[in-house]
């Protein structure tokens, strides 16, 4: 039975619900789902500038998690430009 999930401090928000390439309908792309703690990451590390030590620090996960987020992150984001997919930005998920 694996780990719970340790609860993730997000502040970032998305502004829309997916990204997409231009002049292609979405029924006609496929989607990858980035889920709310893979694009906080990316805000912290890539938009923010920080080390992965205070932004694992901010989000409140170790510096390895950290590292593994990311990495899942980058790798769906790289595929999505290179394949011509969307990307569906997943709200996190309430509190139990």
């Amino acid at each position: 039975m694996p780990r719970p999930k340790i609860q993730r401090r997000l502040t970032c928000r998305p502004a829309y619900q997916c990204f997409k390439p231009n002049g292609v309908p979405m029924r006609e792309l496929a989607s990858i789902p980035l889920a709310a703690d893979e694009l906080e990451a990316l805000k912290l590390v890539d938009a923010k500038g920080l080390n992965q030590v205070s932004a694992a620090k901010e989000l409140g996960v170790s510096r390895q998690t950290l590292g593994n987020i990311i990495s899942q992150a980058r790798h769906k984001v790289a595929r999505a430009l290179v394949d011509g997919m969307a990307i569906e930005l997943i709200p996190d998920e309430p509190a139990e």
